[in-house]
């Protein structure tokens, strides 16, 4: 076992990082910047090392400082968490030459299933469906034309290296087309340093579902089940459950089987998830491979009745998938809503500042995975996501209800959250009949 594990993170995920290793006895290591001096992965680490101001370009984005923090607490392995460095290949591939064990996935699996061109034509050699489109770059405005020609108005463009909406175009008709590829070219140097894109069929009104993927050092995979992450704005996830509304027996065993065909032909290790989008019809096409933990993990947690990051740790480790994971099955439901420090009102406008008084829901079936408190200081220097309330129950309906509880008791005051939207969207009758998709919050909000 590991014995020392450096947590390149901050906020709520470094805090369950932290939880995880001590109860498997390992020792911690919190890096932290001069904006979270107070917070509490600071306080609950074992050993701390200040890494540089507050920008994170300055702090949990340098790879340099990450590393000697590492160095010189003898820290045998960094976990990256999600965001930051999480999906870094460079940063895997430099922990990887200084002999510290990166927690996820080879630096070359980052880098080939970050490249979502490579990560589709794999899943195709793999017999996985996906969606039609091009084969590889687009270059230039001639072809991006004839291959939109070939799969048919809608399509959308995307960046290659690309994520979170970025470099993203949808394109409805011809005329739209060089305004639009132009566009997404742009928008994907200035975020990625890489211009390419791809063109893939557009689907109105799909539904975003991952599948919770587990893989050990020896080829061994598993599936987890799906989650539904439809509910989202402007591509960021805002409420996700397990299992999906829409996915029966029949869907899931296809869906999962999908998954594991794909990560191993991918030789994948570590926790990971395989996005697809699902159409009205039940037919899925594979979108993206994420190469780390999900910020919604917990709901799978919930369902499968155990603790992902003791097992992407110990699978780090060199242990085997079937000494770690034992007799997996779905139980129940569970849904997450992400609370973030926004003002809904002011379209979800940034609310940094500080917490006058804060109060955490209780009560069966309720789980809150947080690290602010009454007079911290919520910083404006990165995500807003402030805390993520898990609610379960033995059918949807129970965790709808819990969830609804919950947030009613939730207190922060001093900052505007996201909390009044999310309770908005669980009054709706199409979300409570799960009757929604990608657009739900387009359509209704």
């Amino acid at each position: 076992m590991l014995k020392k594990i450096l947590i390149a993170n901050r906020g709520e995920i470094a805090l369950r990082i932290i939880r995880a290793c001590k109860e498997l006895g390992i020792a911690t290591v919190a890096v932290y910047s001069e904006a979270d001096e107070h917070s509490l992965h600071v306080r609950f680490a074992d050993e701390v090392v200040k890494i540089g101001p507050s920008p994170s370009a300055e702090s949990y984005l340098n790879i340099s400082r990450i590393i000697s923090a590492a160095e010189i607490t003898n820290a045998d392995a960094i976990h990256p968490g999600y965001g930051f460095l999480a999906e870094s290949a460079q940063f895997a591939e430099i922990c990887e030459s200084c002999d510290i064990k990166f927690i996820g996935p080879s630096s070359d699996m980052i880098a080939n299933m970050g490249d979502k061109i490579y990560a589709k034509a794999k899943m195709k050699q793999a017999k996985v469906p996906t969606i039609p489109g091009s084969d590889g770059i687009v270059q230039d405005l001639k072809s991006a034309t004839k291959q939109a020609e070939e799969i048919g108005y809608p399509v959308i463009l995307k960046a290659t290296a690309g994520g979170g909406g970025r470099g993203m175009r949808v394109v409805r008709k011809k005329k739209e087309l060089e305004n639009a590829f132009n566009t997404a070219r742009g928008e994907a140097a200035v975020a990625f340093s890489n211009p390419d894109v791809y063109i893939e069929k557009f689907f109105e009104n799909p539904r975003h579902i991952e599948v919770q993927i587990m893989g050990d050092q020896y080829g061994n995979v598993i599936a987890l089940g799906e989650r539904e992450c439809s509910i989202q704005r402007k591509h960021q996830k805002l409420i996700e459950e397990s299992p999906s509304p829409a996915v029966n027996e029949q869907i899931r065993k296809k869906l999962t089987d999908a998954a594991i065909k794909g990560a191993k032909g991918v030789n994948y290790e570590s926790a990971g998830t395989v996005e697809f989008l699902l159409d009205e019809d039940g037919k899925f096409y594979f979108m993206e491979m994420n190469t780390r933990i999900q910020v919604e993990h917990p709901v799978t947690e919930i369902v499968f009745g155990m603790d992902l990051l003791k097992r992407q740790i110990m699978l780090a480790a060199g242990e085997k998938i079937d000494s770690v994971i034992k007799d997996y099955k779905l139980r129940g439901h569970a849904i997450e809503c992400r609370i973030n420090a926004e003002d809904p009102d002011k379209n979800f406008r940034p609310c940094p500042g500080k917490i006058k008084s804060f109060h955490i829901p209780g009560g069966p079936g309720v789980r809150v995975d947080t690290h602010i408190y009454a007079q911290y200081v919520i910083p404006p220097f990165y995500d807003s996501l402030i805390a993520k309330v898990i609610t379960s129950g033995q059918n949807r309906d129970e965790a709808i209800g819990r969830m609804k509880r919950a947030l009613e008791e939730m207190i922060i005051e001093g900052i505007a959250t996201t909390i009044p939207f999310h309770q908005k969207v669980l009054q709706n009758e199409n979300f409570l009949q799960g009757n929604f998709d990608t657009k739900f919050i387009e359509n209704y909000f």
